[in-house]
Order: C-alpha cells, then sequence, then structure tokens
C-alpha cells in the first residue's frame, strides 16, 4: 500500500504558523516548497539534516556571545562560505531556505536563520534583529552582553555604530518574532516578483501563504483581489474587493464606495 500523499503546502503552513511556538525553519521550508514542489519532501528532510551538521562542527564550551560569534564565522562563514552579494537579490532562489543551504548565498533575512538555526541546535543564546533595511543576528542576551553579526557579510561583528546607521534611528533591537520574520521572507518575495508580470503567480502564493499567518495587515486582501482582475480572474477580485469593502465601510465609507466601484468595473470586463 502506498503512503498517504501530505497535505497541501498551504494547510501545513496554516497549521505550522498556528503552533503555541512557530517552527521558524519548518515556516520557511515550506516556503520553499509552495515556490518549487521538488523542494519539498526529500529536499526539506535534507535541509534539517544540513542544518544539524553545520551545528555539529561547532566547538563545545563556547561561553560568550564572542565566542559564538567567532566560531559561527569560522564554520559557516569562512569554512562553508556562507554569504550574499547585491545579485542575490535578483534570484527568489536567495529567499528559500532548501536553495540558500544548497548554494550558500542569499539574502540577508535566510542567511540570518541559518545563523539563528544553526547556533540555536548547538546551545546558543541567539535571535534575529529586524533592522529597517536588514536583518541581523544577536548573540548572548539582548539585555545584557550581546554582540550583533552580519551573516550577508560572512557573520562578521557589527558595531555599535554600524547598527546604528541600518536602525536609522529606530528601537528595533529587541528579538524578532518567528512569524515576523516570515511575513518579512514573504514581503521580500512579493516584492521580487511584483514588476514582473510573468511572476504574478508568484505574487498571488507569497499573498495566499501571508493570509495564513495568525496576523497581517488587512489591506493584504484588497492587494489579493486587484492581482486577481490583473490575471484575469474578474469575478474573484470583485468578490474580494466586495468582501474587503464590507470590512472597512464601517470605519471608512468613502474609501469602501471608491472599492464597490472598482468591482463593478471588473464584472464589467466580462460584458
Amino acid at each position: 500500500m502506498n503512503p498517504p500523499a501530505p497535505e497541501p503546502v498551504p494547510e501545513r503552513f496554516a497549521a505550522a504558523a498556528r503552533e503555541e511556538r512557530p517552527d521558524l525553519v519548518e515556516l520557511c521550508l515550506l516556503i520553499g516548497a509552495r515556490a518549487d514542489p521538488a523542494l519539498d519532501g526529500a529536499a526539506a528532510d535534507a535541509a534539517q539534516i544540513e542544518l544539524d551538521r553545520l551545528a555539529g562542527l561547532l566547538p563545545h564550551g563556547l561561553a560568550t556571545p564572542v565566542d559564538w560569534a567567532a566560531a559561527l564565522h569560522r564554520v559557516l562563514g569562512a569554512e562553508h562560505g556562507f554569504h550574499g552579494a547585491p545579485g542575490d537579490y535578483q534570484r527568489l532562489s536567495s529567499s528559500l531556505l532548501q536553495e540558500v543551504l544548497r548554494r550558500r548565498r542569499g539574502l540577508p533575512i535566510l542567511l540570518s536563520v541559518v545563523w539563528i538555526e544553526v547556533a540555536r541546535r548547538a546551545g546558543a543564546p541567539v535571535y534575529g534583529v529586524a533592522l529597517p533595511g536588514h536583518f541581523a543576528v544577536g548573540l548572548g542576551d539582548p539585555d545584557g552582553p550581546h554582540v550583533l553579526v552580519d551573516p550577508f557579510h560572512g557573520g562578521r561583528v557589527m558595531s555599535h555604530a554600524d547598527a546604528e546607521i541600518l536602525a536609522a534611528g529606530a528601537d528595533v533591537f529587541t528579538p524578532a518574532d518567528p512569524l515576523d520574520v516570515v511575513q518579512r521572507i514573504l514581503n521580500n518575495i512579493r516584492a521580487w516578483a511584483a514588476p514582473r508580470p510573468e511572476h504574478r503567480p508568484v505574487q498571488l502564493w507569497t499573498l495566499d501563504l501571508t493570509l495564513l499567518l495568525p496576523r497581517h495587515p488587512a489591506k493584504l486582501r484588497y492587494e489579493r483581489a486587484q492581482l486577481l482582475v490583473m490575471m484575469g480572474d474578474f469575478l474573484g477580485g470583485a468578490a474580494e474587493m466586495e468582501s474587503y469593502a464590507d470590512v472597512i465601510g464601517a470605519f471608512d465609507p468613502e474609501s469602501a464606495g471608491a472599492i464597490r466601484t472598482k468591482a463593478r468595473a471588473a464584472r464589467a470586463h466580462l460584458n
């Protein structure tokens, strides 16, 4: 008897996002599986194994944030070549954890996921730091002795001045919530796909996954409706526009009216 087929990725993603303690790696791997079915199953298992292997290469007895930072830089940055480059921003693969582990290249946030998960598996006090224009990794106590490292540049330690410049005056040095990290990854993929009409299906599935998160901006429902219209699903887009207009109508009737007008215009394309 053949084993049962796995549940579709969206159902698995929704369940994982609603766990009491969401697993960052599982959610990232499911994003990869949604982008490319070939990255599901064995490829996702291999990614988990690789993270375990890399964690096993870190030395025992590391005690201070500086020690952890140096060991991670040596193992991940120097010996295994994990880093980023400007050209990586043009690749969808740079936002897919399975591909980042294979290529050892990626966007700052995905490389940070690698640093976080390798360090966590080895017992380090580690967390993500979501800076406005970048993503970094903290080692140590966020409210005590700690260092920030930049995985995009091989895990170099960031100076206080570096961090302040990237933060642009915002108070953003608290640990990033895993679901916020996942939403930021999906936002990055959507931003990559948006200028390219041929990638509208990618834009659509990133919206679909984002809307499965327990918290998300309500306006994304309207963005999805507009995208459906652009893709030729006039009835589906119009229905979602009207649904969104019903939601905002109580506190913003003017905008709700404008959206209903757009819904009627979308339906008119069918005449």
